[in-house]
């Protein structure tokens, strides 16, 4: 079987290409700026006044983009679900419930898989938010509310490929949602708690008691009256920072390598010697409800590798060091 001859294309027609369908979608995105109106501010106020979810479905690719900004309504305050519309007729529109409203991409506004679930949804009186290219299309005459795209040309050469259309209905999806998070006075914090897995999340939201290490085999810790040929095990397997307790198991010092090392330096007999005589007995502690990311900013302003984690009486919980709040994603 012969092999079909390779069309040539130079580098510079490439470039030309690509350059032309960022330049089409980005005008489409900038035409939607040009006549966001009355339509825009009656969706976002009718979203917000939801007391159910957002459902947000589409088809093809607008169902790709339905599906992503059904996760940014969800990720910034907006309670959102995407529903298939080939599922949806297959029983999940069973979790459309009374207080939802529905949001609708398509860009012709015929799919007749979105007309198959008009039925249900007019019988549940949900409101409907379409967003659309056709302005008397089925599902624009359905809508309460009509979102015009506004897309007539693809950037796709043989205008079929939902290109432009698709970045403008993603680009209005985020716009709705950003501006229903100033509505709702959404936060960084409110943002983190939806987002425990992120970095933001875990910088805002996790405590030291989330980081810290715990248990008598995962914690160090010596006496004052112990001596340093002992101690010297203990710093060597247990990062450099060692918790020194009372009777009571009180924290009050902490034994570091540099510590050991500043002594060796002026008492070569320094083995010999106690814990107390090179201990620092004023250390630095925190307690478990502190912010870990407060534990972080200590270490670093004091120079200090790890912190006793204490209870409101002084009492050893833990430990945390700079390498837990590293790998934490804390710093």
């Amino acid at each position: 079987m012969s092999e079909l001859p390779v069309r040539e294309i130079d580098d510079g027609r490439i470039l030309s290409r690509g350059r032309e369908v960022l330049r089409i979608e980005s005008a489409s995105v900038d035409a939607l700026r040009e006549h966001l109106g009355d339509e825009f501010v009656a969706a976002v106020r009718l979203i917000f006044k939801l007391t159910g979810r957002l459902i947000v479905t589409g088809m093809g690719k607008s169902g790709g983009v339905a599906r992503k900004l059904a996760s940014t309504f969800s990720s910034t305050g907006t309670p959102a679900i995407f529903l298939h519309p080939a599922e949806g007729i297959h029983g999940d529109l069973g979790m459309l419930v009374a207080g939802d409203g529905v949001m609708i991409l398509s860009k012709s506004g015929e799919s007749d898989e979105i007309a198959a679930l008009m039925p249900t949804i007019r019988h549940l009186q949900l409101p409907i938010i379409a967003m659309t290219s056709v302005g008397s299309s089925r599902l624009a005459r359905d809508a309460d509310i009509v979102l015009d795209i506004g897309v007539v040309v693809e950037a796709c050469p043989l205008d079929l490929a939902p290109t432009a259309s698709s970045t403008a209905s993603l680009a209005m999806g985020d716009a709705l949602a950003i501006a229903l998070a100033e509505l709702r006075e959404f936060t960084a914090e409110d943002f983190a708690r939806l987002h425990p897995g992120g970095e933001l999340g875990r910088r805002l939201t996790w405590l030291v008691r989330d980081v810290m290490v715990t248990g008598a085999d995962s914690v160090p810790r010596l006496r004052p009256h112990d001596l340093l040929a002992v101690a010297t095990h203990e710093i060597a397997h247990r990062r450099g920072t060692v918790p020194v307790l009372d009777s009571d198991e009180r924290v009050v010092g902490v034994l570091t390598a540099g510590d050991l090392t500043r002594l060796a330096a002026s008492h070569p007999d320094f083995l010999t010697r106690r814990v107390d005589e090179a201990m620092n007995s004023s250390p630095h502690t925190i307690t478990p409800d502190a912010m870990a990311t407060d534990a972080a900013v200590c270490l670093r302003l004091h120079g200090i590798m790890a912190l006793p984690v204490v209870s409101p009486e002084g009492k050893l919980l833990g430990i945390i060091h700079l390498h837990d709040l590293l790998k934490a994603g804390i710093v």
